[in-house]
């Protein structure tokens, strides 16, 4: 090894100990005192409103009343919702500010078969009408909105949609409006979902939209491979979210961030920013472990992804995008990635996805730079990657380091209209990534120097970043 690849592997580790060291301040900072243990001084059970828990009662409106009850504790301390042993069945509920839903290891929640109990609201402001068909979406099985301080947890009781009749629905094409996820969140702030199971989800699983400071931890999220559309955790146009200690088996990807669909994301500008993700092990089959995109119209920038293990999957990294999606996906650092029998090791694609409709800026293109992917090591491996940017909009400040996958294609890496850097890649990489650093060559550290207020509230809408420059200027060595 020459004495100039040496000082820079010696400055590589230097400035990732000082990352880690930043990010872990910095993550602490807005996570550290959201908890799912917070005292409630008030607390009924769901079978004082009359549920039955034998799995065929329709206990819907026991769920609304209690909750309309609790809403009178919200200046007193708050109120805790507690679901017993058993198996309750039941239509979408709201939920209202300072609430704990508690479930016992022994409680499932079932998702009514019966769509009329999924109420159809507008679609998201951000994607202009339901993402899989045009016009409304049916509401999750718990939905929150303008709320602050909400909880959802269990000593891992079980949250299950039972979803095999809307992925039958939607394979026939006899849906009439989008699927609904099993929670979301919209506009609220403060907000656990801890300690559960949750399965067979009719769409996306955990889907907190334009909210902030939210923890989602020790989940265990379960579908058939085969089921469409199941995300496992998707921040969408939102900010200060930790997502942590979870294992995802599904039909799509596991954790995706997303900011919002074509002209509507642009026009909304609600970004996904200062997002965390740790320890998620994870298996799909059409998808990917960690995603990007591809509606990220609004801009996703400040995301830390650490500690993913990715099996029997598909794409193990992944960013998403296209000509008229516009927006940005920034500084990204994800490292400690292990994966075993995955196709495509990393991609960034650059034509993914439909359109909502035929509105779109077509000259809208998105940038995507500034993304480090680091301490990556695979075993059977089909590709090592595809990098493909856009012809006038290359994909710029891709570095990769310590990377080490076993490949079976002779032909690891498919790189095209992206710039960047590599360090210790094997196979070995396309020549594209393999320049010398030099003065002006940048790699993104996670250290994003972001401001140490918390927000008190969602995201306000805003089209201009106030974002610091987040980057470490490599100094350029010499032998």
């Amino acid at each position: 090894m020459s004495r100039s690849a040496s000082i820079f592997q010696a400055l590589l580790v230097f400035t990732t100990v000082a990352a880690e060291i930043q990010w872990s301040s910095v993550s602490g900072m807005y996570c550290k005192d959201l908890t799912a243990s917070v005292y409630r001084p008030h607390s009924v059970s769901i079978t004082e409103f009359g549920a039955v828990g034998d799995g065929m009662t329709r206990n819907t409106k026991a769920f609304q009343n209690a909750i309309f009850y609790l809403s009178s504790f919200a200046n007193k301390g708050g109120a805790q919702l507690f679901v017993p042993a058993g198996r309750w069945l039941t239509g979408s509920f709201s939920l209202v500010s300072h609430l704990t839903v508690s479930l016992d290891k022994d409680a499932v929640i079932l998702g009514s078969p019966d769509s009329s109990d999924w109420p159809v609201i507008d679609p998201l402001p951000s994607y202009g009408r339901g993402r899989e068909l045009p016009g409304k979406r049916h509401q999750s099985l718990i939905f929150g909105s303008n709320l602050t301080d909400v909880i959802i947890t269990g000593a891992n009781g079980t949250i299950d949609g039972q979803g095999e009749i809307w992925w039958n629905w939607f394979h026939n094409h006899t849906l009439n409006y989008t699927r609904p996820p099993l929670v979301e969140f919209m506009y609220s702030t403060r907000v656990v979902v801890s300690n559960l199971t949750f399965t067979n989800s009719p769409f996306w699983n955990i889907h907190p939209v334009y909210c902030s400071q939210v923890l989602v931890q020790h989940l265990t999220i379960l579908a058939p491979i085969s089921s469409p559309n199941t995300d496992g955790i998707d921040p969408d146009s939102s900010t200060n979210v930790c997502i942590e200690d979870c294992y995802i088996r599904n039909g799509d990807d596991i954790v995706v961030i997303k900011s919002g669909w074509d002209e509507y994301g642009i026009s909304f500008a609600y970004p996904s920013s200062n997002i965390s993700i740790q320890n998620i092990t994870g298996q799909t089959r059409s998808s990917a472990g960690i995603a990007l995109g591809s509606e990220m119209s609004g801009g996703i920038s400040n995301v830390r992804a650490v500690g993913i293990r990715i099996v029997n999957s598909v794409h193990g990294i992944r960013i998403k995008t296209a000509p008229g999606r516009g927006g940005y996906v920034k500084n990204v650092y994800i490292a400690d990635v292990s994966m075993d029998n995955v196709s495509i090791a990393i991609r960034i694609t650059a034509n993914y996805g439909e359109h909502p409709d035929d509105k779109y800026d077509k000259n809208a293109l998105p940038i995507i730079s500034n993304i480090t992917i680091k301490n990556v090591i695979g075993a059977n491996i089909g590709v090592a990657g595809m990098l493909q940017g856009i012809q006038g909009d290359s994909f710029s400040n891709i570095c990769l380091s310590n990377v080490t996958l076993s490949t079976k294609s002779m032909d690891p890496w498919n790189c095209s209209l992206v710039e960047g850097y590599s360090n210790s890649v094997s196979p070995e990489i396309c020549e594209e990534l393999r320049t010398n650093p030099g003065p002006d060559q940048v790699c993104y550290d996670g250290n994003y120097l972001a401001s140490a207020e918390v927000p008190s509230q969602a995201p306000q809408k805003s089209s201009a970043s106030r974002l610091l420059n987040p980057f470490h200027k490599l100094a350029s060595v010499r032998a």
